[in-house]
């Protein structure tokens, strides 16, 4: 039903409007005006007023409606179904029980994606489906030379086109970019090809990217677009950039000179054209370092070491060694490289030469006049291709997330959809705008951040790229975003400043998963306390039926000594020993949890003192083992007394302890200081440990061998670990199997006193 049908207040006016008119009666009942039963035809759904809007945008337009009823008025921002732009809904009142929407559909953004595309110097072209071209953008019509008019309506197959391969072959129309993407529903990059042009009968020379759009919920292609850039120019520079090295290569060819490059880190890799047919020399002989092979023995020591200075100082190579001929003889030769470098200051390659060193007086003034000629040509080649990927770089620079460019003054001169999203602006609205006043003028706290303190603004007076981890922008809403962003200044060819490139990233996400991470580690560490806790009450705990039941086993085995049998006495025996394992790992298991619960404060230890307690502690063992040990420890640390003894006492205990029966034991104990930090080790002769175990040997209650060949509780070298890095040190194992291990750890060192 048309709006006409509502009434005749409506008229031709309501008819008229370009924009969608629906009339919505609280009985449920529509109208539409022509244009919305047309935008609904161009959707293809059912002429319901209600396809017209997003279903999640639906809610609030029907809210909307239901206040209108009641007589208020509202605008409503809407998602509609075919436009990535929103579209604005003004309800009003139209009499009683009667809604009147008017829909207004915001700028579609190809249409402004073109326009950015086209200041960018980007060629766009839109095709359908059986890829017709629809739509070109001014740029497009330059770089093909055809008007829009020439242009519209032109497919792929159309013999019209003359296109070729980099190679000069034809470029078949069903392999070109638009039908791929049209036949793969795959986007295709950077394909290069040649394309006549009309008005100056040349080539021009196009890198080409087409991107498909598929149809909502589906794997159809509705559309292609395809953008491209003349690289002609680009195409002309490399080529006469190839062409003029040749002619230079050839030059110094003629010189009798040995031409070579090297990569920037030194290696000498194959072709080495010159290098091969002098000294006779394979790829598989020169490649990597092999090219010393060839230097006289007698040279090789300063030239090896010339070469690695030049490498580390990334200065000039200069040497002078004899070089062996393919036919054995060794040559005197003056060597010479320089580095090659790109755009952005990276080492690409070294370039070098070798020539011969004639006798005194027999010098030509052409190897200086060679040598200078090379120098700069090196030059040329960094220059000329520091300006032929200039505008590559910066195309580079800017891909990412939200991009904006500015001008020398702070300006915004252009700005991606990603930005204008992130900010809530539309582009039309940045471009233009001083960009500190529209969207950085104050700091997250809400004071004002005056315009020279901004990094964006002091790489607009400096010239230097600056990353900034955290800062605010403002949104169109007034809210903060934060936001962490690389400013990136650009130059003119004089080297001037003139504007920055600016690549911005929501940082909310990411700030949410530092304060989730805070979180969780708090939440670790009451957890952990809770856990030593535990095991400290727990394990106290269980020592008072331990001892009623060693005492009990022990007045059993007392009472009834001589009136069991055999057996009895040995179960008793088994039940005490069993007691006596179990109070040991229960005092392992304190000792284990107390380790990180010590309140004793740090304090200077001298290990000198802290070995001479330990190895008493130890005193029986080693004189039971027929054993030795010995120390070298002068450093001072900080430490807690108790622990660190007790460190060193089950060190020295286990290397007392595991060796063979045939050896006897030799432990040595040094110390040497490391920056803040004193590193001590216990070397021992003993079983060693296999490297399949050294880490295994840390864990809680792990044993490598039976109780019965060594007794234990497989808690001790746990505790030492917790010891060490409850102090803030780490310790570590390094063993032969059979051998013998030194286990190395590290403490504070001892701050000493200023004199």
């Amino acid at each position: 039903m048309g709006l006409t049908a509502a009434g005749p207040d409506f008229g031709a006016l309501i008819q008229a409007i370009p924009n969608p008119v629906v009339l919505v009666r609280e009985d449920g009942t529509a109208a539409m005006n022509p244009a919305a039963r047309s935008r609904l035809r161009q959707l293809g759904v059912a002429e319901d007023w209600r396809q017209l809007f997003d279903d999640d945008a639906l809610l609030e337009v029907q809210q909307a409606t239901s206040d209108a009823w009641r007589g208020e008025t509202s605008s409503v921002s809407v998602k509609l179904r075919d436009v990535i732009a929103p579209g604005q809904v003004t309800v009003a009142p139209a009499g009683p029980g009667h809604a009147l929407l008017h829909l207004q559909v915001g700028r579609d953004p190809m249409e402004t994606a073109l326009n950015l595309l086209d200041t960018l110097g980007l060629g766009v072209t839109v095709h359908g489906p059986d890829s017709t071209l629809l739509h070109a953008n001014d740029r497009a019509q330059q770089i093909l030379g055809l008007n829009l008019a020439q242009l519209t309506g032109r497919d792929a197959m159309d013999p019209r086109w003359r296109v070729i391969r980099p190679s000069g072959e034809p470029f078949p129309a069903e392999e070109r970019a638009a039908m791929q993407a049209i036949l793969t529903g795959q986007v295709q990059r950077n394909v290069a090809m040649g394309v006549f042009h009309p008005p100056s009968e040349a080539w021009r020379w196009l890198r080409v990217t087409a991107v498909p759009r598929r149809v909502p919920g589906s794997t159809q292609v509705r559309q292609v677009t395809v953008m491209f850039d003349d690289v002609t120019a680009t195409q002309r520079t490399a080529a006469a950039l190839r062409h003029s090295e040749r002619r230079f290569r050839s030059l110094v060819e003629a010189t009798a000179q040995i031409v070579w490059t090297a990569s920037a880190d030194g290696y000498f890799p194959p072709p080495q054209p010159g290098w091969e047919a002098f000294t006779g020399q394979t790829p598989a002989e020169y490649e990597g370092r092999g090219w010393l092979s060839a230097i006289h023995p007698d040279d090789r020591a300063h030239t090896l070491e010339a070469w690695k200075t030049a490498v580390e100082s990334q200065d000039m190579y200069a040497v002078t060694h004899r070089l062996r001929r393919a036919d054995g003889a060794f040559v005197p030769m003056r060597v010479r490289a320089v580095l090659v470098r790109d755009e952005t200051g990276e080492i690409e390659e070294w370039i070098g030469t070798h020539s011969e060193l004639r006798p005194v007086g027999d010098a030509l003034p052409e190897d200086a006049a060679i040598q200078a000629t090379l120098e700069d040509r090196v030059r040329e080649r960094t220059e000329r291709l520091a300006e032929v990927t200039r505008f590559s770089t910066l195309l580079l620079t800017a891909a990412g997330e939200g991009v904006f460019g500015l001008d020398a003054r702070g300006v915004t001169t252009f700005a991606n959809p990603s930005a204008a999203r992130l900010l809530g602006y539309s582009i039309e609205r940045m471009i233009g705008s001083r960009q500190h006043d529209l969207i950085h003028h104050h700091h997250a706290d809400g004071t004002p951040f005056p315009v020279q303190d901004c990094p964006i603004h002091q790489t607009l007076s400096d010239g230097q790229v600056r990353r900034v981890e955290s800062d605010v922008f403002w949104h169109a809403q007034g809210h903060a975003v934060p936001v962490s962003y690389v400013v990136t200044p650009t130059h003119d060819g004089q080297g001037a400043v003139t504007g920055a490139v600016v690549m911005v990233q929501d940082s909310t996400e990411r700030l949410r998963a530092q304060q989730d991470l805070r979180a969780a580690v708090l939440e670790l560490q009451r957890s952990n306390h809770d856990l030593e806790q535990f095991a400290s009450v727990a394990s106290h705990d269980l020592q008072e039926p331990l001892r009623t039941i060693g005492s009990y086993a022990q007045l059993l085995a007392r009472r009834y000594e001589g009136q069991l049998d055999t057996r009895a006495t040995q179960y008793l025996g088994f039940m005490e020993s069993a007691v006596e394992r179990m109070r040991s790992l229960i005092l392992d298991l304190l000792a284990f949890a107390r380790v990180s619960q010590g309140t004793t404060p740090m304090r200077s230890l001298a290990l000198d003192d802290v070995m001479d307690k330990s190895a008493q502690n130890v005193e029986a063992a080693r004189l039971l083992g027929g054993g030795t040990v010995s120390w070298e420890t002068p450093h001072t640390v900080l430490g807690q007394p108790s622990l660190v003894t007790q460190l060193l006492t089950n060190l020295l205990g286990n290397a007392l302890k595991f060796v063979p029966p045939e050896r006897l034991p030799v432990v040595r104990v040094t110390s040497q200081a490391q920056g803040d930090m004193v590193q001590i080790s216990v070397t021992d002769n003993g079983i060693g440990i296999s490297e399949h175990d050294t880490e295994r040997v840390f864990g809680i209650f792990q044993r490598l061998h039976s109780p019965e060949e060594y007794s234990g509780n497989g808690m001790g070298l746990s505790i030492c670990r917790r010891i060490v890095e409850h102090h803030g040190g780490r310790l570590w194992l390094e063993s032969t199997p059979g051998q013998g291990s030194t286990f190395h750890f590290t403490l504070p060192g001892a701050p000493t006193d200023s004199p």
